[in-house]
């Protein structure tokens, strides 16, 4: 598999700005994305086996993996969910996956979502890891509109090997990541 387009330009672009940046004395201080993970809950899924179905194949188109089917682990009667239903699915991309999926999301996705101004710069966790919320699938260019029964959305994680939130906010907006001004 030849490298994708975005692992090119960090390695060649980013990684020397962030060490210039950030004073970095060793190139493995650098802070990359470690992992991508996917995530979609469908508390619809216990009650309608279509829904988990629809979802798993969109979900395996979206990102190019199977998706793993998310289990209760306990039983909550106010929801009508018993210990063991399916309640979501979830990916975790790593390596030459995960940058060509961050490559499409930061270039062909966002910008595709009406009134985009930006995601929020305030998301992130503390350790530098960034989480963002997509409220309709229909932004990925792979999802055909004709083929959807229902317009879901998912939370995309992505994880760094970041110290703070600002190395990370760093990383991502050298990525490509459009984030609004406060």
């Amino acid at each position: 598999m030849a490298t994708t387009r975005l692992k090119t330009v960090y390695q060649e672009t980013i990684v020397p700005k962030l060490i210039q940046q950030f004073q970095y004395k060793n190139i493995h201080e650098v802070p990359k994305v470690v992992k991508v993970t996917v995530n979609r809950g469908l508390g619809e899924a216990s009650q309608n086996a279509k829904a988990l179905e629809a979802s798993l194949s969109e979900i395996a188109l979206i990102t190019g993996q199977k998706p793993v089917v998310t289990r209760a682990k306990k039983a909550i009667a106010g929801f009508k969910i018993r210990q063991g239903m399916p309640v979501g699915i979830m990916v975790t991309l790593r390596s030459e996956r995960m940058y060509s999926f961050l490559d499409r999301l930061i270039n062909l996705s966002l910008p595709r979502i009406r009134d985009f101004r930006g995601v929020s710069p305030k998301s992130f966790d503390g350790r530098g890891n960034y989480t963002l919320g997509v409220r309709e699938q229909l932004i990925f260019p792979e999802v055909e509109y004709d083929k959807i029964d229902q317009i879901r959305g998912m939370d995309i994680s992505i994880i760094t090997t970041a110290k703070t939130d600002e190395e990370g906010r760093a990383l991502l907006k050298e990525m490509g990541m459009p984030f609004r001004d406060q």
